[in-house]
């Protein structure tokens, strides 16, 4: 039996210029209260040329129009600011299931001083994510190829250093805010984000009309994995359902691969 060639990896081309934002953009981000840096909205307009450019090759966004693109993703993107504003100098953010890079790499963009852990169990999605944060500068993002199953019990190395015991690396409980965008009803989402964040620690979860009666769904789920919903923030674009994690995620979750989406808790 022949095997067939490996398929040669995606080589994302970085964007020629970056789209300029639109003006329904600008009044929207004023709105929200921001303002921006010197630089921002370029480097923001590359990540989206980047993006949308990309989107012809492998699937990342239904959305192709450059104007539509800034309102339902960067805008979108930052309506989490009130959120991260609170974490300190330093802070640690989970976006688990990037896909596209949203809403970390907006993020990221705008907040130079947190760092930023995407989640991707995709390769070719994770490539582009490399790719559009070498190609928006941003030194404070890193791309981690797994799924988040697996991510969520890695405790990493332990170490005995001077009779302590301690731990390097490693993802569990790990995380000042884990966050989330389009991967699946609160349930099944909470259960791959909440592990990687700290006990006490926030996540933050971009939903849309639907979001109430997600988080009724989500109550026995939220119960099991020692969580709490701590507020809805309504936005612009959706709401931002806050859950705050309680205790340590007890021991057996996540569950398997593909578990919490098939058989949400």
């Amino acid at each position: 039996m022949t095997m067939p060639e490996p398929r040669p990896p995606i080589e994302f081309q970085p964007p020629a210029a970056p789209l300029p934002a639109p003006p329904e953009f600008i009044e929207g981000a004023r709105a929200l209260g921001v303002e921006f840096e010197p630089g921002e909205l370029d480097r923001l307009g590359l990540f989206l040329a980047a993006l949308l450019e990309a989107n012809q090759t492998v699937s990342m966004t239904a959305i192709r129009e450059p104007a539509e693109a800034w309102t339902r993703h960067i805008l979108d993107a930052l309506t989490l600011l009130p959120v991260l504003s609170e974490l300190p100098e330093g802070g640690t953010v989970a976006d688990v299931g990037s896909g596209g890079g949203l809403p970390a790499i907006p993020l990221a963009i705008v907040c130079p001083h947190l760092r930023f852990h995407l989640f991707e169990s995709t390769g070719k999605k994770a490539a582009f994510l490399e790719h559009a944060a070498r190609c928006c500068g941003c030194a404070n993002i890193a791309v981690h190829n797994v799924r988040a199953e697996v991510a969520g019990h890695d405790r990493g190395t332990a170490l005995d250093a001077g009779g302590e015991r301690t731990r390097v690396g490693g993802h569990r409980d790990r995380y000042d805010l884990g966050m989330c965008r389009a991967l699946g009803p609160l349930r099944t989402a909470a259960e791959l984000v909440l592990p990687l964040v700290k006990p006490e620690g926030l996540g933050v979860f971009v939903k849309g009309q639907k979001a109430d009666e997600e988080i009724a769904e989500a109550k026995q789920a939220l119960y099991v994995l020692h969580a709490a919903h701590a507020g809805t923030i309504d936005t612009p674009t959706g709401k931002l359902v806050i859950i705050e994690k309680r205790r340590p995620t007890p021991k057996g979750y996540p569950r398997a691969d593909g578990l919490p989406k098939r058989k949400p808790l």
